[in-house]
C-alpha cells in the first residue's frame, strides 16, 4: 500500500520486481547469459539494444533462435497502457504498467532545436508535497535502473520516428531521484556511457535531499542539478515541501554550494508559483537573496492544476510581475513554457492515472 507520511529508506525498494528486464542487465551479466554463444554476439546484442535501440526481433544480424531467446529471457520492463498527445503532437505522455502492476509515466517534449524526455525514478512519491499530483498519490516503490533506462530508450525511438533526436534527459517525472540514488545513478551511467548523452544533457531534480546532493557532488559525472525550491523561508517551505523539516534551507544551501564547487555546473531552482502563497514581493525578495548567494538560475512555473490541491496557479500578469521583480534584483530568471496541461503531462501533474482523451484543440496544438 502506498504511504505518504515520510520517505522510505534510500535505495530500499518495497515490492521489488520479480523479473530481470532487458535494460537491467549490464554487459557482464549479458555475457553470462550468452556464455554459450560466440563472444562477438555479446557486442552485437549490446550495440543492438543501446546504439540501434532495437527490439530483439529486429536484430537481424543475430540468429532468429537467439532473437526469440532474448525476447523471452529479457522482456520489456514497460507495458504501454495508454498514450496521449498535445501541443500539436509535440508533447507525448505514456502511462506504463510494470511487471508487478505498478504504474509510471514518461513525457517526451519536442522543441524546435531539441527533444527532451522527462523520466520517472519511482512509482509514486513519498515527499508528500501537497500541490503535486504524484505526492498526493503516495509511494509504491523505487524503479530499477533498467526501468528508468527503458523510458529513455522508448522516447529515443519515438523521437527518431518523428524525425528528431533526443538531446536531453530530465529526472523530473514521478518520484524523488535522490531517494533512489543507486538505481538512478546506474541509469545515468547507462544513459551517458551507452546511449551516448553527455552529462551536461542530463538533469536530476530533487526537492532537497541533502545527503543525495552531497553524493551527487562527489559522483563521477557532473550532471546538472535542479532543486524544487518553491519557498525561500523555512516556515512556508515546511508547509509546501515537508522534507524541509528534515533538511532546512540553510543545510540545503550548503549542499548546493558543494555541488557547484565540485562539478562547476550552474544550479537551477524550480519555483511553482501559487496564487497568494509564494508569489508576493516578500517571496521574490527572499528568493533573490537565496538564489544570488548560489549564483543560481530560477525557473518559474505557474502551478498546474491537480485534483487534490484547490489553490490556483498565479495568473499570467502575476507571473510576469514576479519575474520582473527577480530580474530587477539581479537574478537570472526564466518562465518555463507550460506543456501538456490538457493531458496531465505538465510539471506536478503526473499521477499514473488513465490519460484523458486529447481534445481536437489539443491535437491542433492549442494546449499549454
Amino acid at each position: 500500500m502506498a504511504t505518504t507520511g515520510s520517505a522510505p529508506p534510500a535505495d530500499v525498494a518495497p515490492r521489488p520486481p520479480a523479473r530481470t528486464t532487458r535494460y537491467d542487465v549490464d554487459r557482464a551479466a549479458l555475457g553470462q547469459l550468452l556464455a554459450d554463444q560466440p563472444r562477438y554476439r555479446v557486442d552485437q546484442v549490446w550495440e543492438g539494444l543501446h546504439t540501434h535501440l532495437a527490439e530483439p526481433a529486429d536484430m537481424t544480424n543475430v540468429p532468429l533462435t537467439l532473437r526469440r531467446r532474448l525476447a523471452e529471457e529479457l522482456p520489456d520492463a514497460l507495458a504501454l497502457t495508454t498514450e496521449a498527445a498535445a501541443d500539436g503532437g509535440d508533447t507525448v505522455k505514456w502511462l506504463w504498467t510494470l511487471g508487478d502492476g505498478s504504474r509510471v509515466e514518461t513525457v517526451l517534449m519536442h522543441y524546435p532545436q531539441r527533444s527532451t524526455v522527462c523520466v520517472s525514478s519511482q512509482a509514486g512519491c513519498a515527499m508528500a508535497c501537497g500541490f503535486c499530483a504524484t505526492g498526493q498519490a503516495g509511494f509504491t516503490r523505487h524503479l530499477t535502473s533498467g526501468e528508468i533506462v527503458e523510458q529513455v530508450v522508448r522516447a529515443s525511438r519515438r523521437a527518431r520516428a518523428d524525425g528528431r533526436r533526443l538531446a536531453n534527459v530530465v529526472f523530473m517525472g514521478m518520484g524523488e531521484p535522490l531517494a533512489n540514488f543507486a538505481h538512478t545513478w546506474a541509469a545515468v551511467h547507462r544513459i551517458h556511457d551507452d546511449l551516448g548523452l553527455g552529462a551536461r544533457h542530463i538533469t536530476i531534480s530533487t526537492v532537497g535531499i541533502v545527503p543525495g546532493i552531497r553524493r551527487l557532488a562527489d559522483a563521477d559525472l557532473p550532471v546538472n542539478l535542479a532543486v524544487s525550491l518553491h519557498a525561500a523561508d523555512d516556515e512556508l517551505r515546511d508547509r509546501l515541501v515537508p522534507i524541509n523539516r528534515r533538511y532546512p534551507l540553510g543545510l540545503l544551501a550548503e549542499a548546493c554550494a558543494e555541488h557547484i564547487e565540485r562539478t562547476g555546473r550552474r544550479l537551477s531552482f524550480e519555483w511553482a508559483l501559487i496564487d497568494g502563497v509564494n508569489d508576493r514581493r516578500v517571496d521574490a525578495a527572499r528568493l533573490a537573496d537565496y538564489a544570488r548567494g548560489l549564483r543560481a538560475h530560477v525557473n518559474l512555473i505557474p502551478l498546474n492544476p491537480t485534483p487534490g490541491y484547490a489553490t490556483r496557479g498565479t495568473p499570467a500578469d502575476g507571473v510576469e510581475r514576479f519575474r520582473r521583480d527577480l530580474a530587477d534584483r539581479g537574478v537570472n530568471v526564466t518562465v518555463r513554457d507550460t506543456r501538456g496541461t490538457s493531458i496531465d503531462a505538465a510539471c506536478g501533474q503526473l499521477a499514473a492515472a488513465s490519460v484523458p482523451t486529447p481534445t481536437r484543440r489539443d491535437r491542433a496544438g492549442g494546449a499549454g
